[in-house]
């Protein structure tokens, strides 16, 4: 368990340098990017195992490019609808639906939905999918925030920060002893993020 206190706080604390230097300079994002992998291929509650731990090298992305980067204002006028997903040891996930927002990227415009963790303290969730999984990224999606475990880019009370370029994979990509809540359907988008986390594979 302590372990896992760690691990969140040195994640939550890479993002409290991101959102405090701001999301848009390819230097913030290198620091960023070393950051995750020396938590990857140090920390005992990284994604990897132990023997994917020995030959890793360090994860992949797309280039830094600051047109995938937008401030997108929040509409709450959204059905309120929620679903539970099964993360299997850790039992059942309700989300709930309690916003949207849409924003415009050099290949496409897009909505999202915003969802909101049910339970103790809640948090913001924001999986998508796009016309690169399963050929440039993992086939299930990826995430933009997660704040239960600190991926937290900004933002406002009305406003948050869509940059795509900080977009990363859930654990279940790396190995299959992880259970992840994936992007539902309607936030599929169908247009390629170029941008963020690409496909890793073992001794790349």
């Amino acid at each position: 368990m302590l372990d896992l206190l760690d691990y969140r706080r040195r994640v939550a604390e890479v993002y409290r340098t991101v959102r405090q230097l701001g999301t848009d300079a390819p230097e913030d994002h290198a620091r960023f990017r070393r950051v995750r992998d020396e938590l990857f291929h140090t920390h005992p509650q990284s994604p990897l195992d132990e023997r994917q731990k020995t030959t890793f090298k360090g994860l992949r992305y797309f280039d830094y490019d600051p047109s995938f980067r937008a401030v997108a204002r929040v509409d709450t006028d959204v059905e309120p609808t929620s679903c539970e997903l099964d993360l299997g040891e850790d039992g059942l996930a309700s989300l709930r639906q309690f916003g949207k927002v849409s924003f415009e990227l050099p290949t496409g415009s897009g909505t999202l939905v915003l969802f909101w963790i049910a339970g103790y303290g809640g948090g913001l969730f924001l999986p998508f999918r796009d016309t690169t999984n399963g050929l440039q990224t993992y086939g299930g999606g990826r995430y933009l925030y997660d704040t239960i475990k600190g991926a937290d880019l900004g933002g406002s009370l009305d406003e948050i920060v869509l940059d795509f370029n900080y977009a990363y994979h859930p654990s279940c990509h790396y190995h299959p002893r992880w259970v992840c809540p994936l992007a539902p359907p309607q936030n599929t988008l169908d247009f390629p993020i170029p941008a963020g986390e690409m496909l890793w594979e073992p001794d790349m």
